[in-house]
């Protein structure tokens, strides 16, 4: 069983605020597969940092308008 990540996204919200775009588009544009793009978009995995950056040049975001971590001790 995979444990979800804390790490949570808007990446389904900024494909579609850019035309719509398909997760096997935004897969080519970063160089890792669809299912990968699936993975993140459902918070059961966690990109590398330079994935995750270049998941936010692609929307022209800053990396934090994409990502955000919850922190359990915050409570």
């Amino acid at each position: 069983m995979v444990k979800p990540t804390r790490v949570t996204n808007n990446i389904r919200a900024l494909r579609f605020a850019h035309g719509e775009m398909t997760q096997a588009d935004l897969a080519d544009r970063i160089g890792v597969t669809r299912q990968t793009v699936i993975a993140i978009e459902q918070g059961r995995y966690s990109p590398s940092l330079e994935v995750a950056f270049q998941i936010a040049r692609v929307f022209r975001v800053p990396i934090d308008s994409v990502f955000s971590y919850t922190d359990p001790e915050e409570g």
